[in-house]
């Protein structure tokens, strides 16, 4: 009692205390001021304003007071997280909608953020191997549909300034190797690796749905057709009929993109025998394209016996025998033939009686090829005889002859010429008047073709077509920003009907 009693007196005495003496009242709180301003309030806001507190008080640290050497609790407003009040599938819903261009950003946010925003990502393009291997590609992107394995794959040299390109693959080079011209088998990754990364993925990603690999073999694409039964689209390179034996147990394949050879990177073989094992397998196939691929009349025949859902069938650079053509007419609902960059058609399609025709062909499709031979134009338009669309750009030896082969096309609507030097008024207009349904021309970098050649005849067709391009002697379009404007429009006309 006695010391209370001298507590008190010290106290009144001495108003202004030292200010580090350990009797002195503990610093005012945050809470304890929010809570006096709130004692009039309802029940229900004290509540309230009690969890609230609770909340700040779980997120604050301490720090000394300017007056005292007392630790006081004042909040740490700067680390309040105000997006932890949302749940993980709330937040995701609300990161998806923001734009691409911005998602990269929006993993630097935080740990969180950077978890959710790895199951946004559905398509990724994997450039070292151990990624694959390691699990670390499967942990930071769970729900992935697309990957494409095929940089992955390689041993690239990016110090090197040598950078060799085609239209299937790109790759840095290095100047001292590759004495057989054959860069890429030089530096791409063991077959098994290649494999353990492909079943790898497969374990972890049931829900794949398009796949983009080199170098695999038949082990590693059955371990995906097994695993991935949603799988839909695969392209493979370095190819040969072995491997076809694994994709031929993908049973919902849609897509298939085979690459068997590419000169200067890789050689492999695609033959009849690979071509039948995966006819028998994916029955299911719409677009297949075959990229320096072999093969004969039998391979094409199984293709388009056994697919009949086939669509769209492309060759790239083919390396087929005589006689292949007259497989195509198999293909009873082909819709569209693509040939890219073929140096022959084919130099002995049989007689025309024994070629057949594609009834349900929509397009054919003719880019950088050799069209010189004239057996091999004539039978190629008269498989296509039954086409609405006939696209022909940048394609050597196409000349007034060559180009008549085209009037057994009676259905055709639509006409684009592009890059044909040796074409000229006349043999076009010789054509396009047998064509009594055409409805669009398109002309463009033709330097034979020229507008004081055009006669009365060819003039009355243009007004009948509802879209017409003509710029025969452009050799390049013109920049958006000089449109509306006379300059660079020598030789160029365009109108459409609406």
């Amino acid at each position: 009692m006695s010391f209370s009693s001298e507590k008190k007196n010290h106290h009144s005495q001495n108003p202004n205390p030292n200010p580090t003496s350990p009797l002195k009242k503990r610093g005012t709180r945050w809470s304890d001021l929010w809570l006096k301003h709130t004692t009039k309030s309802k029940p229900l806001n004290q509540m309230v304003v009690a969890a609230a507190m609770q909340q700040l008080q779980s997120l604050s640290s301490p720090r000394k007071s300017n007056n005292n050497n007392v630790n006081t609790l004042i909040p740490n407003f700067s680390i309040i997280d105000q997006t932890l009040l949302l749940s993980d599938e709330l937040l995701l819903k609300i990161l998806s909608k923001l734009p691409d261009s911005q998602r990269n950003s929006n993993s630097l946010v935080c740990k969180r953020w950077l978890n959710l925003q790895g199951r946004l990502v559905r398509s990724i393009r994997i450039l070292d191997w151990n990624f694959v291997l390691s699990g670390r590609l499967i942990h930071r992107f769970p729900n992935l549909n697309h990957v494409d394995l095929i940089p992955g794959c390689l041993i690239l040299t990016q110090s090197s300034n040598i950078f060799l390109s085609s239209n299937v693959l790109n790759m840095h080079i290095d100047s001292g190797s590759s004495p057989n011209w054959f860069f890429c088998e030089e530096n791409m990754l063991p077959v098994e690796v290649i494999d353990n990364g492909l079943s790898a993925l497969a374990n972890a990603c049931p829900n794949l749905r398009r796949v983009q690999v080199i170098g695999a073999s038949e082990m590693g694409l059955l371990s995906v057709a097994e695993e991935c039964p949603t799988l839909q689209e695969l392209e493979l390179q370095k190819c040969s009929d072995n491997v076809l034996r694994g994709i031929a147990a993908c049973g919902n394949l849609q897509i298939l993109k085979l690459v068997g050879n590419v000169d200067g990177f890789y050689g492999s073989v695609v033959s009849d025998i690979g071509l039948t094992i995966l006819a028998q397998g994916c029955k299911r196939l719409v677009k297949l394209e075959l990229c320096g691929c072999e093969g004969s009349f039998d391979g094409i025949k199984a293709i388009g016996k056994c697919c009949q859902m086939l669509e769209e069938l492309t060759l790239s650079d083919h390396r087929m025998d005589d006689g292949w053509l007259a497989g195509v007419s198999y293909c009873e609902n082909l819709k569209t033939l693509r040939l890219t960059s073929c140096k022959k058609i084919d130099l002995n399609p049989g007689l025309e009686e024994y070629l057949g025709s594609c009834p349900a062909l929509e397009r054919l499709h003719l880019q950088k090829c050799q069209l010189r031979d004239k057996k091999s134009v004539s039978a190629l338009f008269s498989v296509c005889r039954a086409a609405r669309e006939i696209i022909i750009q940048d394609c050597w030896g196409l000349d007034n002859g060559l180009f008549g082969f085209a009037t057994v096309c009676r259905r055709v609507k639509l006409l684009y010429v592009e890059g044909c030097s040796l074409l000229t008024t006349e043999g076009l207009e010789s054509v396009i008047h047998s064509w009594k349904e055409l409805q669009s021309l398109r002309v463009v970098s033709c330097k034979h073709i020229k507008d004081s050649e055009i006669s009365p005849s060819l003039a009355t067709l243009f007004t009948t077509l509802k879209e017409l391009k003509w710029r025969p002697d452009t050799k390049s379009l013109l920049p958006s920003s000089l449109r509306g404007i006379s300059m660079g429009k020598k030789g160029g006309k365009f109108f459409k009907r609406t």
